[in-house]
């Protein structure tokens, strides 16, 4: 193998649950050493969300987890214990970069927050990560991406115009922070390499998710129109809409941004009497006739394949995708096997597990990915020897003061 872009950046990983550690993950994917720091006596919560293999509940068999931590070193310290913090100090000599996504002042109770760590260590490069930054009047909020999505705006105009505001099924926040601070950490580490200079990163979530708002926003400043919710429809394209097929609960997504498209489009359907009619004729017409539109449309799809409509829509110049289900589309679909998307990985207590590739090629520098997501303090032995140079008997006594935690440690383990 090709020596990796990130080959020697050493990661002291303090973030937990997904918007913080995914910056990590693709830094470790593409040849970093990355340990992450984890406490059985507050596990991260990632670890407590399904889905669990075999439906059996555990800090190691939450899949969700896993998926953010990928080709990661995994130890178990309690750094609200004096001596933790000394071994956490240590760590962090050791590393280039230090994270947090703790709520903001969390990390300093224990001196390890980046005023406390620059002192020690002035060449570090340290990101914080969370809902607001770490200053200004809401900056100690503390929350998950749920709260992101509906305080970034998504909430409010994700559903449809007769019914109130929903949540998104995923905290949508959490899955755009992470690559605006990827490409400042390599930012930082460029910087770095030319000065010398450390650089603390200080993010708010909320302000990345609010980006993919832009269009929305500028509507308001120019026209004061403030968004509402249209379902499945676009104020610029039509029709548009998810419409059924053959099968069940089958989907096919239509989008048609120009007359040629849509004519191509009738040319496919068939050319039928109703698309002759002076109302779909031009993009307004469509657009204050597409309830109607989109029965007809429905008419015709729901009597074929998805799969057989996007190959034959597509070829035609029409914008056409199939709506996969997680396992029999996405994870078997013939382009994400083509490209490596997933990959089998043997984790220690779930065994076969599947992880995500990244899904970006680097062309001389494919990635290696041969370590599945650790279980709670898998690598404590290779990281507290190997790395860090404890000697057996100082790593005897860590373990005997509970500085080392252990599956004893996870809260109900006695009474369980």
């Amino acid at each position: 193998m090709a020596k990796q872009v990130f080959e020697g950046v050493k990661v002291c990983d303090l973030a937990w649950v997904g918007a913080g550690v995914q910056p990590t993950r693709e830094l470790a994917l593409h040849g970093a050493t990355v340990v992450r720091v984890e406490s059985h006596r507050r596990p991260d919560t990632l670890r407590l969300a399904g889905p669990f293999k075999d439906f059996q509940t555990g800090v190691n068999r939450g899949a969700f987890g896993c998926a953010f931590n990928t080709q990661k070193y995994g130890i178990s310290l309690d750094y609200s214990k004096p001596k933790g913090q000394e071994v956490a100090r240590r760590l962090i000599m050791w590393a280039d970069i230090v994270t947090d996504s703790m709520t903001p002042g969390s990390l300093a109770r224990w001196g390890l927050d980046y005023q406390s760590v620059v002192k020690f260590k002035p060449d570090i490069i340290y990101y914080s990560t969370c809902q607001m930054g770490q200053h200004g009047p809401y900056g100690r909020f503390g929350g998950y991406g749920a709260f992101g999505a509906a305080y970034s705006g998504y909430c409010q105009i994700l559903g449809y115009p007769d019914r109130g505001p929903l949540p998104l099924f995923n905290n949508y926040s959490d899955f755009i922070a992470p690559w605006y601070l990827t490409v400042a950490v390599i930012g930082a580490l460029l910087h770095r390499k030319k000065t010398g200079e450390g650089m603390y990163l200080d993010q708010s979530q909320i302000e990345a998710g609010v980006t993919m708002q832009t269009p929305l926003m500028l509507d308001y400043v120019v026209n004061e129109r403030i968004a509402g919710r249209i379902g499945n429809r676009d104020p610029y394209i039509c029709p548009h809409n998810a419409y059924p097929c053959h099968g069940d609960d089958r989907w096919l997504v239509i989008a048609i941004r120009t007359d040629e498209e849509w004519q191509a489009l009738v040319k496919v359907i068939g050319q039928p009497e109703w698309s002759r009619d002076p109302k779909f004729a031009t993009f307004l017409g469509r657009k204050e006739n597409e309830d109607e539109l989109d029965g007809l449309i429905g008419e015709w799809t729901r009597d074929y394949p998805p799969e057989h409509l996007m190959a034959t829509l597509q070829a035609a110049g029409v914008p056409a995708g199939v709506m996969l289900t997680a396992g029999e589309g996405i994870v078997n679909d013939a382009q994400a096997r083509h490209r490596n998307a997933f990959r089998w990985l043997e984790h220690q207590e779930i065994g076969p597990l599947l992880h995500h590739s990244p899904s970006y090629h680097l062309s001389e520098t494919p990635p290696n990915i041969w370590k599945a997501a650790p279980c709670l303090g898998e690598d404590n032995e290779y990281v507290y020897k190997e790395i860090l140079g404890y000697s057996d008997d100082e790593i005897a006594d860590f373990l005997i003061e509970g500085v080392i935690t252990t599956e004893a440690d996870v809260p109900g383990a006695a009474s369980g």
